[in-house]
């Protein structure tokens, strides 16, 4: 499973949510050396990590496992539930 957000400048919605992290408006995600998202609570820190990639017409992600384990079901919701909840509070004005 991925994540879809269609947008006409996908490039630019993941540049505003980089910068809603960096500004701090955003703290319950971390983005790491390789530019990919973790959920930053204590609980869920690390159990995976969402990788974007601009594509036409797109801003999709992939959820990528910890080196040798497998994600939880729990950790698989929480990870693209609440995501998609952040993008949709701070960039829902760029992707349908």
């Amino acid at each position: 499973m991925a994540i879809y957000f269609k947008s006409n400048e996908p490039q630019k919605l993941l540049t505003e949510f980089k910068k809603a992290i960096s500004e701090g408006k955003i703290s319950t995600w971390s983005i790491d050396k390789d530019g990919d998202f973790t959920h930053t609570p204590e609980q869920w820190r690390n159990h995976a990590w969402l990788r974007p990639k601009i594509e036409i017409g797109q801003l999709t992600f992939h959820i990528l496992k910890p080196k040798g384990t497998n994600i939880s079901s729990m950790d698989y919701a929480v990870y693209h539930g609440r995501f998609i909840e952040s993008m949709l509070h701070h960039c829902d004005t760029l992707f349908t």
